[in-house]
C-alpha cells in the first residue's frame, strides 16, 4: 500500500493522514514536518527551507526531492508508506515516479481531500501549535482545556509563521496553481480518488476506509 494523500494546507491530511498509517500499519512521511524539524534543529537544510517556507512558498524541488528520497530508501518503506505534503508540483510527482520505478514500484492509490477555499482560511488562521510538543489545537474546533496553554505540557501555544492570515492566503493560491497538473498526471494513472473533506474526523475517516478497503469511493467521485 503506498499512497499519496493531497489537500490544501490545513484540509486536514495530516489528520487524516495518522488514522490511516495507525489502522494500515505504514510508515506517516510528512514533508512538512520532515521540514520543519531541520529549521527547528538550525540544520543547513532547515535554514534553506525556511527563507522559503516563512514566506508560504514551496522549497526548491531538488531540496525536497533529495529529502524524500533519502527517506523512502529506509527499511521500514518497503512494505507501504503514505505521503503527506509531496509531490506538490509536476516536477516533483514526476521525479517520485522516477524514483520508485527504479525499485520496480508505483503509488497505489492517490487520495485528494477536496474542501471550500473559505474553510480552508478559516482553518488556518485558527490554528495553534505547542512549539514543545507540537501537538496542534484549533480555537473553534479543537480548543485546549485554558486558552493559549497546551493540555500535555503546559506550554503556550503559538500560530505559526506559515498559518498567519496573510500568508495562509499565499499558501493556498501556491497550491491551487500546482495541484491541477499534479492531478491530471494521476489521473491518467487511473489511481486519482476525490475525498469530500467536511464533516468530522470520524465520517472524513470512513470515506478514505471505503476506498482502501473496497476500492471504491462509493458515492465519493473516483476521477
Amino acid at each position: 500500500m503506498r499512497l499519496l494523500v493531497m489537500g490544501p494546507p490545513g484540509s486536514g491530511k495530516g489528520t487524516q493522514s495518522k488514522l490511516i498509517t495507525e489502522k494500515y500499519g505504514i510508515p506517516h512521511i510528512s514533508t512538512g514536518d520532515m521540514f520543519r524539524t531541520a529549521m527547528r534543529e538550525q540544520t543547513p537544510l532547515g535554514i534553506e527551507a525556511a527563507s522559503y517556507i516563512e514566506k508560504g512558498l514551496y522549497c526548491p524541488d531538488d531540496l525536497t526531492i533529495k529529502l524524500i528520497s533519502d527517506r523512502l530508501s529506509r527499511p521500514d518503506c518497503e512494505q507501504g508508506f503514505l505521503l503527506d505534503g509531496f509531490p506538490r508540483t509536476l516536477p516533483q510527482a514526476v521525479a517520485l515516479d522516477g524514483v520508485l520505478g527504479e525499485e520496480g514500484k508505483n503509488l497505489s492509490h492517490v487520495l485528494k481531500l477536496d474542501i471550500d477555499s473559505y474553510m480552508i482560511i478559516k482553518r488556518l488562521s485558527g490554528r495553534r501549535i505547542c512549539p514543545k510538543c507540537e501537538i496542534s489545537y484549533h480555537v473553534d474546533y479543537s480548543p485546549p482545556k485554558v486558552e493559549g496553554v497546551c493540555d500535555d505540557c503546559g506550554g503556550k501555544l503559538i500560530i505559526r509563521s506559515d498559518d498567519k492570515p496573510k500568508t495562509a492566503i499565499k499558501r493556498l493560491e501556491v497550491y491551487l496553481q500546482n495541484t491541477y497538473p499534479i492531478m491530471d498526471h494521476y489521473d491518467q494513472q487511473d489511481i486519482l480518488y476525490h475525498i469530500v473533506g467536511v464533516g468530522e474526523i470520524p465520517k472524513v475517516f470512513s470515506r478514505f476506509e471505503k476506498v482502501l478497503d473496497n476500492g471504491t469511493s462509493n458515492g465519493d467521485e473516483h476521477s
